[in-house]
């Protein structure tokens, strides 16, 4: 009987749903309510395996984010875990519940800048991130039905004023005119109430939460995705103009002159106050980061470190050094200065409206001022899963042969006289990321043109682009 009993309560999750940085799928085909139910039963064994009895769950806008949310607070209360339900909002709205609240870990229902038909969760469990081998226990545990069994409560906490009042703190910031595009995201109904108490002038594109994105996909880092934003900017003559993905927890920039202020440039201007008041700090960024970005944060006296992509991997890097600021190319930014280390697109911006106020000019005076490097944009194309971490080996082991200057954090990143070039393995898709970097345009050629070799050795064509 024991038994019949505990297949009853098996799940066994679409294989393509547990990912390194959070579970996501396509709902109604490998994502639904059973599995956030079962996500409940198995994150809330783990709290209270670990002493634990209260989570904080919060969704974004899509369509499908309520149901979810409601099954998840089910799998939660089966397993005698309290859920603290914080509502609608952007994803840092539901780490700064997860960090101010008297909660054990903390779950977000989001697909972030996926297309609409997609959802997944994010979580965080005692204020540290929930990731790779953590994700693939929470579906072993799944698959055996080991979960713990009580009766939870439910109740609503309405956080967003609190999270509003709390970016605000301390800000001394001038009085900017400023474009803002929430892209019908999460981040929305935060921005409106933001953007009424900043200093300056504001003008809101896109702040109602609309999970068909009908204006565009809330992706900043695409620069299609800016064209009403650099529209914006030109038309009203603003300062700058400031754009957040599907959840709110990446950040996209134009300056007044409609340039796009990617992640690393951005990194660049926000170290430089954070290096005024922690002398000498590390602070980090992605493998796919500018040489320029490194080299400016030793210039400023700080100690800059490459690692890993992926915000996971940064936020726990970030711990283990006491860095007090982070970035990835991806439009994650992290403060741990004055903050709490996760990523917020929202802290992000009133940041570096701060930064440019301290640094007494405007942000396009400040992207002036930064060295010209011709780059290619991410290049991510389709191999197959099996093959994607193998050719990163193979072309390693040629490059440690031919005695090349490999940096191997995170896949292969090449230092040559004309710039550098990097390969890596998605973690999340089955696509292989390359880019270069150059002083010139036809460095950047020879780069290119080496990445197409080594591929070429290993039996790969660089083909259509992947989508993100």
């Amino acid at each position: 009987m024991k038994q019949h009993g505990t297949r009853q309560r098996m799940h066994q999750f679409h294989p393509t749903s547990l990912r390194e940085y959070d579970i996501r799928g396509i709902i109604g085909q490998t994502l639904g309510e059973a599995d956030a139910e079962a996500i409940g039963r198995s994150f809330g064994t783990l709290v209270r395996r670990s002493g634990g009895s209260r989570v904080a769950v919060g969704y974004d806008g899509r369509e499908s984010s309520p149901r979810l949310e409601a099954a998840l607070v089910a799998g939660l209360n089966k397993s005698g875990v309290d859920a603290v339900r914080v509502g609608l909002g952007a994803t840092p709205m539901l780490y700064y519940a997860e960090a101010v609240l008297d909660v054990d870990g903390g779950i977000q229902i989001t697909g972030s800048h996926n297309p609409p038909d997609y959802n997944g969760f994010k979580m965080v469990l005692r204020r540290g991130p929930f990731f790779g081998a953590d994700i693939q226990e929470l579906g072993r545990m799944a698959a055996a039905g080991d979960w713990e069994d009580g009766a939870g409560t439910s109740e609503h906490v309405d956080i967003e004023d609190r999270y509003v009042e709390r970016l605000l703190q301390g800000f001394d910031g001038p009085a900017l005119r400023v474009g803002w595009d929430a892209g019908n995201g999460a981040a929305g109904p935060a921005l409106e109430k933001l953007a009424a108490r900043l200093p300056g002038e504001h003008h809101l594109l896109y702040t109602d939460v609309d999970s068909a994105f009908p204006n565009h996909h809330p992706d900043p880092t695409e620069e299609k995705n800016l064209a009403d934003l650099k529209k914006l900017v030109a038309d009203k003559g603003l300062d700058l103009g400031i754009a957040f993905d599907g959840d709110g927890d990446r950040i996209g920039a134009i300056d007044g002159q409609g340039r796009v202020i990617w992640g690393d440039q951005l990194l660049s201007i926000l170290a430089e106050p954070v290096l005024q008041d922690v002398p000498g700090a590390t602070i980090i960024a992605d493998v796919k980061a500018s040489q320029a970005l490194y080299d400016r944060v030793a210039e400023l006296g700080g100690a800059p470190l490459m690692w890993k992509t992926g915000h996971s991997h940064i936020k726990k890097k970030m711990k283990e050094l006491g860095s007090p600021l982070a970035g990835e190319m991806s439009g994650h930014i992290f403060f741990a200065h004055d903050y709490y280390g996760f990523d917020d697109a929202l802290y992000s911006a009133v940041r570096l409206i701060r930064s440019v106020g301290r640094l007494g000019r405007s942000l396009a005076q400040l992207r002036d001022a930064m060295p010209d490097m011709v780059n290619t944009p991410e290049m991510r194309f389709q191999i197959d899963e099996s093959r994607k971490f193998a050719v990163v080996d193979e072309v390693l082991a040629r490059l440690e042969q031919d005695g090349a200057q490999v940096n191997r954090t995170d896949g292969a990143r090449v230092n040559t006289a004309d710039g550098w070039w990097l390969l890596r393995a998605s973690n999340t898709q089955d696509v292989l990321v390359a880019r270069a970097e150059a002083k010139g345009q036809e460095g950047l050629d020879r780069l290119v043109a080496q990445i197409d070799e080594q591929l070429r050795l290993s039996g790969v064509v660089r083909g259509p682009q992947a989508s993100h």
